[in-house]
């Protein structure tokens, strides 16, 4: 591929890395973010139209970085990309990538974060070139206009303390806290919101790995008796027999979010007996379909599931995540991100937007995910491929 760019006719794909800094600082047990890092990919066809793509690689969910993504993408024929793209009717291409799946489709191979950011490129291609809404373009679930709005979760990290939480971030649908390093602090601040709360709302502590064999039991018990109905991801990843000892004995209930990137792990948390519920993302399960399919196979298992997000998405991410949480309503929550809390300035228009006061989403406007580039997203274009 050569360096200066590779054009088909007037087809072009561009690449940017988008470190935006934050105007607050997220923490949690797993890893200290002050910017963002993603991939954010733009396909032009020669008839002008375009999809927008992204992708937030984390070492510490997939093994994958920007970097290694950036390699994998050096190794992809776009040449034949775009001839399948414009080739196939773009309701046939559609239809196909239901059926059959990004990678058969295409026929490029990676890790989950490289087909995410070429997939969501492409199924927003799709939606300008149909004229379909971003929930549109997503397999299962309602497809009818459902509900005007979702309620969101609110998550309370480590930068944050549980009195200034409660009094900035309501009203409350949904809670997440992050596990520190002291459980005795995590259950006085399960306590603090449950009091303050009530029980109707549920509360659940986000352990990002944190917590080993031997102590989890008793973490979870003490967690269990300040008020906390869930624990997410609290093992070393895969940790499929522990993981069902703590779900049988530990009086919580866990969501696996890091163990299960695929649906092989997905199968095998289910057969384990190791989760009661999952948490989908659309960049670490490889793009909204194959999340759309884990979705699907969660319902059929009786497991339950969240729509969730990478911290500190920039774009197409954001409104593709969105488009599942309205395509598949019996999510027992939905996170919407907190880009408006984050950056200053955006790299995408309109702003993805929360309404604050409600805590509530809205379908994106407009065609594929909604959203187009702004002059500020230059600053971090890296490469035209």
């Amino acid at each position: 591929m050569a360096s200066d760019g590779l054009f088909t006719g007037g087809a072009r794909a561009r690449l940017y890395r988008v470190e935006l800094p934050m105007r607050t600082p997220f923490d949690h047990p797993a890893a200290r973010r002050r910017t963002s890092d993603s991939l954010v990919l733009s396909l032009t066809t020669d008839d002008g139209v375009r999809g927008l793509g992204e992708c937030a690689p984390r070492p510490y969910v997939t093994g994958e970085t920007c970097d290694g993504v950036r390699a994998q993408l050096e190794k992809v024929d776009f040449d034949a990309l775009f001839a399948r793209l414009t080739d196939v009717r773009p309701r046939q291409l559609l239809a196909l990538l239901h059926r059959d799946g990004f990678a058969r489709v295409f026929g490029i191979d990676g890790g989950n974060n490289l087909r995410c950011l070429l997939e969501t490129a492409v199924l927003d291609w799709i939606g300008h070139r149909l004229g379909l809404e971003a929930r549109q373009l997503l397999p299962g679930g309602a497809a009818g206009p459902g509900p005007r709005s979702l309620p969101v979760s609110q998550v309370l990290d480590l930068s944050l303390g549980a009195e200034e939480f409660l009094a900035t971030r309501g009203p409350f649908h949904f809670v997440k806290i992050k596990a520190s390093d002291d459980t005795e602090h995590d259950a006085r601040t399960v306590r603090t919101v449950r009091e303050r709360l009530g029980d109707d709302v549920p509360v659940m502590v986000d352990a990002n790995m944190s917590w080993t064999p031997d102590t989890a039991l008793s973490q979870a018990r003490c967690l269990r008796e300040a008020g906390a109905d869930w624990v997410e991801e609290p093992l070393a990843k895969g940790s499929w027999e522990a993981l069902r000892e703590l779900r049988c004995r530990g009086g919580l209930r866990v969501m696996l979010d890091e163990s299960v990137c695929t649906g092989r792990d997905a199968r095998k948390a289910v057969r384990s007996g190791a989760c009661d519920a999952f948490n989908v993302r659309v960049s670490k399960n490889g793009g909204p379909l194959p999340a759309a399919e884990l979705v699907a196979y969660a319902r059929q298992n009786g497991v339950r599931f969240q729509i969730g997000v990478q911290v500190a998405e920039v774009g197409p991410l954001i409104n593709a995540g969105r488009a599942l949480a309205f395509r598949h309503r019996d999510a027992m929550t939905a996170e919407a991100g907190q880009s408006d809390r984050f950056f200053p300035q955006m790299i995408v228009t309109p702003r993805p937007a929360v309404d604050r006061d409600a805590n509530t989403l809205v379908p994106a406007a407009g065609p594929g995910w909604g959203l187009s580039l702004t002059p500020a997203a230059e600053r971090w274009a890296v490469r035209d491929l």
